[in-house]
This record gives C-alpha cells, structure tokens and sequence, in this order.
C-alpha cells in the first residue's frame, strides 16, 4: 500500500484485517503485527503480536503517523481464533436455556416491580424501545445510546435482590 492511509477509509481497510502487516510510520519507524481492527475515525491501526501460549500485546499505531502497510502473512484458522477471542473476558461461560430464561425472567419481573416498561423479544429484554438487555442479563449486559437510562437501569439491575442472594418475591422495592 501506497501514502495515504488515512484516506482510503474503512472499506479498503478491511482487507487489511486478520492478516500480519509490516507498518512504517515516520523516519524510521517501523512496527509489524497481526491487524487486529483499524479506528473509523482516527486511521489508527491496532497490532497485536501473540507471546508464547497465554499472553499478547497490543499496540496502537496512530493512523496520520502511517506511511505505508503491507501485509506479510495471512491469518490461519488458529490465528484467526486467537486474535477473535484475545480481548474476551476468560470466565465466560454459557448458559443452559432454561437457566437462562429463568434469569431473563428475575430480571424481568424485578424491572416489572420497579415500573419500568419491559418486553422480551426473542432471548433479549427491551426497556423503553431505547435500552437492550442481553443474557446473561448483568448490568453490563445493557446496551443504549441513552447515557442516563442506561445508569438507571444497570443500576436498578445491580440492586436487584436475587443477585444479593434473597429472593425477590420476599422484598418490596
């Protein structure tokens, strides 16, 4: 790839992705790495490079400092998995459905007794048509655009008192 990184935008960054990439950015500087994703907005590239088993670093190369890239390697299928699952939390662990409809429905029921208005389309719950609750249905699980709703509600969902051990039929909001 030519000069001009930032201004080739995000369709043409893509090919980039998942592939290993020598990067030169000023003088003499230059940075190679697995091309984890590229920032819309800044050009910046994310690089991770895998040490031994367990660990990896991550660098981030500012995106108006990039004079050229050019891609070294692509990604084979155990590479690609590692660099997918690097940045996900290690305790995560699936649960069975009727476990998780059973949590759904605590949740539910707990937003329910705290007048907020909530309907379960498919295995998500939908507060207000603005905020998304998705299982495991923790106060981090919540999504929306809406900064205050969604403090509310992560949290009323973290004072809920099933998650402090007692059951919710036997305390009043």
């Amino acid at each position: 790839m030519q000069c001009g990184w930032p201004l080739l935008g995000p369709l043409q960054w893509t090919r980039y992705v998942n592939k290993k990439v020598n990067v030169k950015a000023g003088k003499d500087e230059e940075h190679r790495g697995w091309l984890l994703t590229v920032d819309p907005v800044s050009a910046s590239l994310v690089l991770v490079n895998f040490r031994g088993e367990s660990g990896a670093s991550v660098q981030v190369v500012m995106g108006h400092a990039v004079e050229e890239v050019q891609v070294l390697q692509e990604a084979d299928e155990e590479t690609m998995q590692r660099l997918q699952s690097s940045f996900l939390p290690t305790n995560t662990h699936r649960l069975d459905p009727k476990e998780q409809a059973a949590i759904r429905g605590r949740v539910r029921t707990w937003l329910e007794k705290n007048r907020v208005p909530v309907v379960e389309e498919g295995e998500e719950l939908r507060v207000a048509g603005v905020l998304t609750i998705t299982a495991p249905y923790r106060p981090e699980d919540c999504c929306s655009s809406n900064q205050i709703i969604l403090d509310r509600i992560q949290k009323l969902i973290q004072n809920q008192p099933c998650l402090a051990g007692t059951d919710p039929e036997q305390t009043e909001s």
